[in-house]
């Protein structure tokens, strides 16, 4: 392989890794917490995308209820420019968070109250997920809805530099979402490693009856994980359809399964490992040939399936030690 061949596969794969990461950190939150999968996070993933470009665009023209109905006439004060539109998207990554809260309290809560079997409340979580994918599609329809082209503001749609006799093209969306990803996994870090809110996280993570008897409300702090999960997971599913479009209300099913692969490829309840696993996997779809596109979902899991006979509690997951 060329150089920049070699230089182009690893920046598109930085690109979508790091989308991963962040979506994948979603998961990796409420895992630690409460050691169940959160199935509903690919439904906040997509309702993320949709707030946003309700900001940003204001009207859905092809189907479903809300069809032909104008939430901006003289247009939306959201568009074309990119402070605006990055100040809708943390809106849009917000009010999905406080999705994800009424997730817990709907889905989760009643459970954990009568100490029900984790298992249904993954199955509650599921059902929730299907409710809502649901509503979206019986409100705006199925169809793809893109964002406007001048939604980060007038920039080049792409940027070229010279490797050799050799061409490298990257997408400045691509640019633009690695560096906002790397912004929140830097601040996601900071939060959990450095402030009172993360150690309290980290306490009950480790012994939700220990740090309540520590005085730390756990009912609260499981709360402000939901309310983190879903804003990572509104702002990745953003970040994807500012790329690719809001494929539909099910375009976050995809990504739900890919960040199921990514947190067991790093190691269930690791945060460092949910990155690790979103580049690593982001990597292995890119360096797929172009004639085998199709089959580069394969590719990833094949990977996640040898590294996981190697090492099978992930890349930097811990071996669970059995007491006996």
């Amino acid at each position: 392989m060329e150089l920049s061949q070699l230089l182009q596969n690893v920046l598109n794969g930085l690109a979508i890794g790091s989308v991963y990461a962040i979506f994948a950190l979603g998961y990796t939150l409420v895992f630690s917490i409460l050691g169940i999968i959160n199935f509903a996070h690919g439904a906040v993933f997509t309702l993320g995308a949709y707030f946003t470009y309700t900001l940003v665009v204001g009207q859905f023209e092809n189907n479903g209820i809300l069809k032909g109905i104008n939430l901006f006439p003289n247009g939306s004060p959201f568009s074309g420019n990119p402070w605006l539109f990055a100040l809708a998207t943390l809106i849009g990554a917000a009010v999905a968070g406080l999705v994800a809260v009424l997730i817990e309290r709907l889905a989760f809560r009643p459970m954990r109250s009568r100490g029900a079997d984790p298992l249904l409340a993954l199955v509650s979580s599921l059902g929730v997920a299907l409710v809502v994918v649901n509503l979206i599609q019986l409100l705006v329809g199925a169809e793809i809805y893109n964002f406007p082209s001048d939604a980060y503001g007038q920039v080049q749609p792409a940027l070229s530099f010279h490797i050799g006799d050799r061409v490298v093209i990257v997408r400045t969306v691509q640019i633009i979402i690695f560096a906002v990803s790397l912004v929140m996994l830097a601040l996601l870090g900071y939060v959990i490693g450095r402030t009172k809110v993360g150690k309290a996280l980290r306490a009950v993570a480790e012994n939700p009856g220990t740090a309540s008897l520590l005085g730390i409300s756990v009912d609260r702090f499981i709360l402000i994980t939901f309310f983190l999960s879903g804003f990572l997971g509104g702002l990745a599913g953003t970040l994807v359809g500012t790329a690719f479009g809001v494929a539909g209300p099910y375009f976050g099913v995809t990504y739900g399964l890919k960040g199921l692969a990514v947190i067991v490829l790093g190691g269930l309840g690791s945060i460092p490992g949910a990155v690790v696993g979103g580049l690593v996997i982001g990597l292995a779809e890119a360096f797929v040939p172009a004639q085998y596109s199709a089959y580069k979902d394969a590719v990833a899991y094949a990977l996640l399936f040898v590294i996981l006979l190697v090492r099978p509690q992930g890349l930097l997951g811990r071996a669970q030690i059995q007491k006996v």
